[in-house]
């Protein structure tokens, strides 16, 4: 194989030739490229002059330049596009060349191979697709192939070798991505439950605020630290409300301790028993609305000293 990268690859029918200027089968004379007849000078319709590459046949390969132009008219049509040297040609079909009479000693005078361009050359000529003898408005597009594989080279591989890791570090990037949305998504889901389960439940909090009673707070208002003020020192509205109950019990007892039994203790009755008299149990009533009455008399006057004392 050539050590040459190939930069264009085809198909195309191939004859023989052999032009020295003697005159013989049809020679014309000396190659159009100014290279004398030599094994390994191709001739072609339309690539420029100078070009190298290699075909292969049959598995084996051949190096060839283009010196000279032809083959003339079976190139018409796209049928014949190169000439192959007759020394070339006699290996190839595994025959030998006759130099006296200018041909190979048997075979086909024509094959099929397949041609690789490994450089262009700088003569007269045009690159790429070959065309037929003088005509380069008629280009034969289907001598041009897709590169083989194992002729491909290392820049082009390289080349490819590139774009699947960009293409692999760009799915990578594609996948991070998804990830990151997918992650910031569940993130946002999240943040709006934790939202959902921590805001307030209607009235939760209106114990607090002023605007509605809950039972803790209730209860909480009716302990001894509710009754006290902002700032923990007692208010006078609370030491009255504390001191109504204890004030009346006290007064309670405190007149009952000093009336006798009777409404009229020390007073003689008809039968001149005074104190000592029984009692007939209707003046049992009286006295304890008495009492009732005196002690509520008492307890107003503790109230009003305990209002005259939060005033000051």
């Amino acid at each position: 194989m050539s050590n040459d990268t190939p930069i264009q690859h085809g198909e195309v029918t191939a004859t023989y030739f052999w032009d020295d200027a003697s005159g013989i089968n049809g020679d014309t004379g000396m190659p159009a490229g100014g290279e004398p007849m030599q094994k390994g000078l191709f001739s072609s319709p339309s690539w420029p002059l100078g070009t190298e590459g290699f075909i292969v046949y049959e598995g084996e390969e051949y190096e060839f330049f283009i010196g000279d132009r032809g083959p003339g008219v079976p190139s018409h049509d796209c049928d014949v596009l190169l000439d192959i040297d007759g020394k070339t040609f006699a290996d190839m079909m595994g025959e030998s060349w006759d130099s006296t009479n200018y041909v190979v000693t048997g075979g086909n005078g024509h094959a099929e191979v397949e041609y690789y361009i490994t450089k262009w050359g700088d003569g007269a000529g045009k690159e790429g697709a070959p065309h037929p003898f003088e005509q380069p408005e008629n280009k034969c597009d289907n001598a041009v192939s897709p590169m083989p594989a194992e002729y491909k080279g290392e820049d082009e591989k390289s080349e490819k070798k590139d774009d699947s890791k960009k293409d692999e570090e760009s799915k990578k990037d594609e996948s991070k991505e998804e990830t990151s949305k997918d992650g910031s998504d569940e993130q946002q889901a999240q943040d709006e439950q934790q939202d959902q389960d921590g805001a307030p439940v209607a009235g939760e909090d209106e114990g607090q605020s002023g605007t509605g009673v809950t039972a803790e707070t209730a209860t909480n208002d009716l302990s001894g630290t509710g009754l006290m003020g902002a700032e923990g020192a007692p208010s006078a509205s609370a030491l009255l409300a504390l001191a109504i109950i204890p004030a009346v019990i006290i007064a309670l007892v405190f007149a009952w301790t000093r009336r006798p039994a009777g409404v009229h203790a020390g007073a003689d009755d008809d039968s001149g028993k005074g104190l000592m008299a029984e009692s007939s149990g209707r003046h049992g009533v009286s006295s304890l609305l008495d009492l009732v009455r005196e002690g509520g008399n008492n307890v107003s006057e503790m109230i009003n000293r305990l209002r005259n004392g939060g005033d000051k």
